[in-house]
């Protein structure tokens, strides 16, 4: 109520200014003529005092006087034909004086509807810091968020996959132990859009690993919870991005998504702060940079902070894949040609990068693509050889093994 009752009396203030400078133009200010009407009669009495002191003689009193006093005339004369014009009127300085001070109140109400929050309550920063810690305490939990979720229809992937899916549940589930069946059956049953069991697999693999989990385990566990909760960050998903960050504060993954829940939980603050560093940390050619500078310049606006994203910031270029007229061929083929055409494209980019060497998110992409087709003896070769080229580069190893594990052939 005190900001109403402050920022009222303000209001006011300027708009009775505006008015009260208004009136006293009108009502304080004569015509010239009057005021040249006082001065030549001062000089008058002035031209007497000079007499009387002996400063000039009388004739030249005599033709100051006469100058003066043509000047009078002349002035009285203006005066007269002023005071007897059309001055201003009262009525409209008046009218004007009320429109402006509508004008000035009303525009500051509509600004304010335009800029401000109405009815809102004063929230001072202690209080708005207190807000969102209760918002992230008393989130709703994992089940919750997917139970609000809106249904979606079964994501159509072909019989072969399918039965594919179904022969590794099977299996896993008669070697409950396997750490890397478990990892493989999440692949792919996010891959075919179940996310709930394919958290619930790497859940499996959190426990029979226990603390030999790497981080990378505990991010791909939080990013399933998450996707599974349609973008959600769940507090057993917070849990988890914790886990990740104990083990490796460089985490991409794990940073980006606890940036998006500081967001979500009302401090996009430490959020533009979090993915900020990220940004600038890389690689540029990381799956999570790209999110990031989508939403960095939004996120930087909610927090008050003004930021532009620099074109070069966190930008990577784009991997080769198939163009329009691959894709094109694609729809018309039965599943062994687009088998074909995606060991064909493989065999091109494995020649490509034995020869000219290439990014490690391209060594990565290469890996999981072999792991997807089967090929888990040449995906280890390839491993290998990426883990000899970028022996010196941490955060591309780090790429590297996220890769060779989700294919099944990491350590």
């Amino acid at each position: 109520m005190s900001f109403w009752i402050i920022t009222s009396a303000m209001a006011v203030a300027a708009a009775a200014l505006l008015v009260l400078a208004l009136l006293r133009a009108r009502g304080g200010a004569g015509p010239a003529a009057a005021y040249d009407l006082r001065v030549y009669r001062d000089q008058l009495k002035e031209v007497d005092r000079d007499l009387a002191r002996g400063v000039i003689g009388e004739a030249d009193a005599e033709r100051i006087r006469a100058e003066v006093s043509r000047r009078i005339l002349a002035a009285d004369a203006a005066t007269h034909k002023t005071q007897g014009g059309s001055g201003q009127p009262q009525a409209a300085t008046v009218v004007t004086a009320v429109a402006m001070a509508v004008l000035v109140l009303a525009g500051s109400a509509l600004i304010y509807r335009s800029l401000g929050a109405p009815g809102y309550g004063d929230l001072g920063l202690k209080h708005r810091l207190a807000m969102a810690e209760e918002a992230r305490r008393t989130r709703p939990d994992q089940s919750a968020a997917e139970a609000g979720l809106p249904t979606q229809p079964p994501r159509q992937i072909e019989e072969s996959y399918k039965a594919l899916i179904d022969q590794l549940r099977t299996t896993v589930a008669a070697r409950p132990d396997d750490a890397q069946g478990h990892d493989l059956l999440a692949q792919h049953e996010a891959n075919s859009g179940n996310f709930q069991a394919a958290y619930q697999a790497k859940e499996q693999v959190l426990k029979i690993k226990g603390n030999a989990a790497s981080a990378q385990d505990f991010s791909d566990y939080a990013e399933l919870l998450i996707m599974a909760a349609g973008g959600y960050v769940s507090p057993q998903a917070e849990a988890a991005l914790a886990g990740a960050l104990e083990r490796d504060r460089s985490n991409g993954p794990a940073r980006y998504y606890w940036g998006a829940m500081m967001a979500q939980t009302g401090r996009s603050d430490i959020a533009f702060r979090i993915w900020e560093e990220t940004l600038r940390a890389g690689p540029p050619d990381a799956y999570w940079i790209e999110p990031i500078r989508a939403q960095i310049e939004q996120m930087a606006a909610t927090a008050g902070i003004e930021y532009t994203l620099s074109p070069a910031a966190g930008s990577a270029p784009m991997l080769a894949g198939p163009n329009s007229d691959d894709v094109a061929a694609a729809a018309d083929m039965t599943a062994e040609g687009r088998q074909d055409m995606i060991r064909g494209m493989v065999d091109r980019l494995s020649e490509r990068l034995a020869s000219e060497g290439g990014s490690p998110a391209e060594w990565a992409r290469l890996i999981g693509a072999l792991g997807v087709l089967g090929d888990t003896e040449r995906a280890s070769a390839i491993y290998d050889e990426a883990k000899q080229t970028f022996a010196k580069d941490a955060a591309a190893l780090q790429q590297i093994e996220g890769a060779a594990q989700k294919a099944g052939i990491g350590g």
